[in-house]
């Protein structure tokens, strides 16, 4: 994800679901810097900038997932039945990528393997960290039958 939360509930609780999501499986969170001047830039800048960050820690290997608002939505039982199968399928690492306040640019849709979103709604950037974290701790329960998700 770019950019650090400047809300301490986001940090919390992202930290919170993390350390859960732990039992399960390595996890970790990456926080790339913003870009510098970002806020003068135009929006497609931004975005390439960005993409340019991601692209740098992001391995060749990868399985790359896209958060993003033209994603395929899942329920959560659906969602924890493909991470199993991506698990299955890919010896590589998972990564879910969070981008920006104005999305991701092509060469980040060029990389990624899948695009999902959370909603149809739109959330900042900041908070859909926590969402998503909770989400993924929430599949996990799921996949492991745990009393955490009620349906």
């Amino acid at each position: 994800m770019i950019g650090k939360t400047n809300f301490p509930f986001v940090k919390e609780g992202t930290e919170l679901y993390a350390s859960r999501l732990k039992h399960y499986v390595r996890f970790d969170i990456q926080e790339l810097s913003d870009v510098k001047a970002g806020k003068n830039m135009p929006s497609d800048e931004l975005k390439k900038k960005e993409a340019e960050q991601f692209l740098k820690k992001i391995p060749s290997d990868a399985f790359v997932i896209l958060l993003d608002e033209n994603g395929k939505q899942y329920q959560s039982r659906q969602f924890a039945l493909e991470i199993e199968k991506w698990m299955i399928q890919t010896s590589k690492d998972i990564i879910f990528v969070v981008g920006g306040a104005f999305g991701f640019a092509p060469a980040m849709y060029e990389r990624a393997q899948l695009k999902i979103s959370l909603s149809s709604m739109t959330f900042s950037h900041q908070l859909i960290r926590l969402i998503f974290v909770e989400q993924l701790y929430r599949a996990f329960s799921i996949i492991n039958q745990e009393p955490y998700h009620n349906d």
